[in-house]
Formats: structure tokens, sequence, C-alpha cells
């Protein structure tokens, strides 16, 4: 048997774009320069590039 004093509290973060928490380990963590911006999956991660692509946001360097 499992005893609940033993299961330890997994940190979660919010994602960005539509705030919903997941665990730490699982998020999309793109790091820039001055922040870390986490993300609960791709899909999330994908609207907060192009959003940040069309206000100038990022560098402007070609991905490799």
């Amino acid at each position: 048997m499992v005893d609940k004093s033993d299961i330890s509290e997994v940190e979660k973060v919010s994602c960005d774009i539509c705030l919903k928490e997941v665990p730490l380990s699982e998020s999309v963590i793109p790091e820039a320069a001055d922040y870390v911006a986490h993300f609960c999956g791709l899909e999330c991660y994908t609207k907060w590039k192009q959003e940040s692509e069309r206000s100038g946001q990022q560098d402007g360097k070609p991905e490799k």
C-alpha cells in the first residue's frame, strides 16, 4: 500500500499562452536572452512563436 505522505508534490508551471498548469518536467521550455517561457505543448508554443514574430519580439535570426 502506498502511503500518501510518501508521494511528493510535482512542481507545476503555467503555460504562457493558455495558463494551463503542467508539470515542469513535461513543459516545452524555449530559452531566450532575458526570460524562460513555459508551454503546455507544441500548439501553444507555435502560437506564441507566431505572435512574437509578428510583433518583432524575436531577434530575427533564421532558425537552424
